[in-house]
């Protein structure tokens, strides 16, 4: 008998806290945006969501709570799809921030920054602009002398406060190998467990390069150090978010593309997350393989159920 056919996860990463108003006007920023945005991804085919909050009067990262909760509840009203919460945040904020939403909403998954780094976003000043907000460059000029801060400590926190308080799982970010060997230090240690969801992050200024072979290492060595028990994902900065993440998906892998990631469809400015999650959904079932429902994702990744959240 045939096996039953793959199915490939799409994530949604919907605004994150790299990119600025002023690169785009599609990206969106107030709560009625960010849950407009999610709501069309999962219907195009998204069945993870990837948040983040922005501050809705200038569009700056914000870890407020009361902002998150302006969206969370909108969306799981209208959508099926996971619902993910960043603990990353910002570079610049501190873990007490970081963490005070999803310890609020209590979700199904958070993803989980695997290592302190140089995360350097301010290669984007290069390119002339007029800053809508003064706070733009500023922020991306700070990321020149500061480090994204994720301390083994830090990562007990949120394993301790999120996970094992909170049964949320998680999607864990590795923009490095060291940080696989991180990840099965914690699992040696018994503070994760199987199925691992692990995020292979690519091209960020300060981690593992966006090149093929540097994809092909990170699963090389994720299959040495979990075996069959975990399942891997790929995103990849800019340009290189659709390359990479479709070698991915004829890898065994799932992907996670997104306004975050990449503000881009091709050559021109992407006019919503929604077109990233139809290009790359095009791709995957080109490649004769079925994407994951919001359900079959929940079965995959051993998930807790939208139902056992608190928003």
């Amino acid at each position: 008998m045939a096996s039953a056919p793959r199915k490939v996860i799409i994530t949604c990463a919907v605004t994150g806290s790299v990119h600025t108003p002023t690169m785009s006007p599609h990206l969106p920023v107030t709560p009625d945006q960010i849950a407009a945005e999610a709501i069309a991804a999962a219907e195009a085919g998204a069945s993870i969501l990837h948040l983040h909050a922005r501050d809705p009067k200038d569009g700056r990262p914000t870890a407020d709570p009361a902002v998150f909760m302006q969206f969370l509840p909108r969306i799981k009203q209208a959508t099926d799809a996971v619902v993910n919460i960043t603990t990353g945040g910002s570079s610049l904020m501190t873990l007490e921030e970081r963490l005070a939403a999803p310890l609020q909403a209590q979700p199904e998954m958070c993803s989980l920054n695997m290592g302190s780094m140089n995360f350097g976003l301010f290669p984007m000043l290069d390119r002339p602009r007029e800053w809508r907000h003064e706070w733009e460059p500023k922020l991306l000029e700070a990321t020149r002398h500061t480090i994204f801060k994720n301390t083994f400590a830090d990562m007990e926190t949120i394993l301790e406060k999120l996970g094992k308080s909170c049964g949320t799982r998680f999607e864990f970010e590795c923009y490095d190998v060291g940080h696989l060997y991180s990840l099965a230090h914690f699992r040696d240690r018994g503070l994760v467990s199987g199925p691992l969801f692990i995020q292979f992050v690519l091209g960020i200024l300060g981690g593992i390069g966006a090149d093929p072979e540097n994809l092909v290492h990170m699963k090389r060595i994720a299959d040495k150090l979990f075996g069959d028990d975990y399942r891997f994902s790929v995103l990849a900065a800019g340009r290189h978010q659709m390359p990479l993440v479709s070698i991915a998906a004829s890898m065994g892998g799932n992907v996670r593309v997104g306004l975050e990631d990449s503000l881009y469809d091709g050559r021109a400015l992407a006019k919503s997350n929604a077109d990233q999650v139809r290009r790359i959904r095009s791709i995957v079932e080109n490649l004769s393989l079925d994407v994951a429902t919001p359900a079959e994702a929940r079965a995959m990744l051993a998930l807790k159920g939208g139902d056992r959240v608190a928003f």
